[in-house]
């Protein structure tokens, strides 16, 4: 395979690996994989662990083994979901009756199948059991799911069978499935055009809900879960940029490879942007406002916790609005240096109607201001999906259909990019690498 070197080259990919007699092949399977080019990490079920040892798929790949569902990384990360958020294909190799059977029905009771469930990369599948097994409509039709998911399914070839019969369930030859998996990679060029639209910019992302402590035990603070800010995170560093996320209370994962400055009140949030953006300039070329801050907080939080029979009565007061203060900001620092300001994007949960959606983006003076009913089915906090509408300074307003949040955080950082190719070169980076903060 000299020829096809490098077809592979910086390519990150997942190795999922099922309890099939096949799994020994895994091995050079993993092998060829780096041999084009491509960083390999591996996953497996509880059962194939019974036919290979982690250890070797550990020392060969150079990453830890997920072979866990329930476990945790040494930093602390859910595995399966980091491998879902920090790779560009998943491989699954072999896979047996029972994964395509788990997958099909979206039962994430093993690794790869939380991965696969959680991810929105090229999964490539390549099954491996008895002819028989895989003749069996039961098969069949998880199978035909599996390619209605989009998924692509490398067909077994027939040869001697581990049962001692002839016939067709053999796992296919390596060299195919590291085709497919370079056509798979190859069969999504609107994420790979777009990869560098966004290179060299630092994007600051706000994700999740405050909490305002009422005493040590109890807040005040709203439904947000941050997936849509997690989802502008991601989009934004799969464009190249370099992302900081201010992280409130969320639901989910941040994304391994972004800066993570943790706040989780709206005054942690304030000194956190106050901190990106000093007096000489900000430190960033967009800022994307998603979290969800709260809007009242207890005047005199209790340092006790408050006894129930005491009873409880709260003295509310109004958060600051970050994102004006921000504007203001970022606009004098501007208007003395003579630089572009960065481009603002705020946000708006609104219930019944977007009436108050452009006096918003006036008042706040952003340059985009992305507008939601929370109220709408499928559109509120906590959903995988947003239907949305997009207010610009400069143009009407764009009303999107009902879309999965990843999809909405492309869209939006597509209007982002081209704001951005219109005028000032790429500004300042934070320092590299992944880190957690906390204010």
């Amino acid at each position: 395979m000299t020829e096809q070197t490098g077809r592979l080259k910086g390519r990150s990919l997942a190795l999922g690996i099922t309890g099939s007699i096949a799994a020994y092949k895994a091995v050079e399977l993993l092998r060829l994989l780096q041999s084009e080019g491509a960083d390999v990490r591996v996953l497996m079920t509880p059962a194939a662990t019974a036919f290979i040892g982690p250890l070797t798929l550990e020392t060969l790949s150079r990453h830890p083994v997920d072979a866990d569902v329930l476990s945790l990384q040494e930093d602390g990360r859910i595995g399966h979901i980091s491998a879902a958020h920090d790779v560009e294909a998943i491989v699954v190799a072999p896979a047996t009756a029972h994964w395509l059977g788990a997958m099909a029905h979206g039962l994430a009771s093993d690794s790869i199948t939380a991965a696969c469930l959680a991810t929105s990369v090229p999964v490539i599948v390549a099954p491996a059991m008895d002819g028989g097994m895989y003749a069996h409509p039961a098969t069949r039709a998880n199978v035909a799911r599996l390619l209605e998911f989009g998924y692509r399914i490398v067909d077994p070839e027939s040869g001697p069978l581990a049962s001692g019969m002839i016939g067709p369930g053999r796992l296919a030859t390596l060299s195919r499935i590291v085709d497919a998996t370079v056509e798979a990679l190859a069969a999504a060029p609107a994420r790979a055009a777009a990869r560098s639209d966004l290179a060299g910019r630092h994007i600051v992302v706000t994700a999740g809900g405050t909490a305002e402590p009422i005493d040590p035990v109890r807040f005040v603070g709203n439904r947000s879960s941050g997936k849509m800010g997690i989802a502008v995170a991601e989009e934004a560093l799969d464009r190249g940029a370099a992302v900081t996320v201010i992280l409130g209370n969320v639901s989910v994962e941040p994304p391994a490879r972004a800066r993570i400055i943790r706040a989780e009140t709206a005054a942690e949030m304030q000194s956190a942007l106050r901190a990106l953006t000093p007096t000489e300039g900000p430190a960033f070329d967009v800022l994307v406002m998603a979290a969800a801050v709260a809007d009242f907080r207890p005047r005199s939080p209790a340092e006790r916790k408050v006894s129930r029979a005491d009873g409880l009565s709260l003295d509310l007061e109004s958060t600051p609005d970050l994102l004006a203060e921000v504007a203001s900001r970022v606009g004098a620092s501007a208007s003395v240096s003579g630089n572009p300001r960065p481009i603002l994007v705020g946000f708006a949960a609104e219930t019944g109607s977007l009436d108050r959606a452009a006096e918003k983006l006036r008042a706040k003076s952003v340059d985009l201001l992305v507008a939601n009913d929370v109220a709408e089915p499928g559109s509120g906090f906590g959903t995988d999906t947003n239907r949305v509408t997009i207010y610009a300074a400069d143009g009407p307003p764009d009303e999107l259909p009902l879309l999965s949040k990843r999809e909405v955080a492309g869209l939006l950082l597509d209007r982002v990019a081209a704001r951005l190719a219109a005028r000032a070169p790429a500004g300042v980076s934070p320092a590299s690498g992944p880190r957690e903060e906390r204010r």
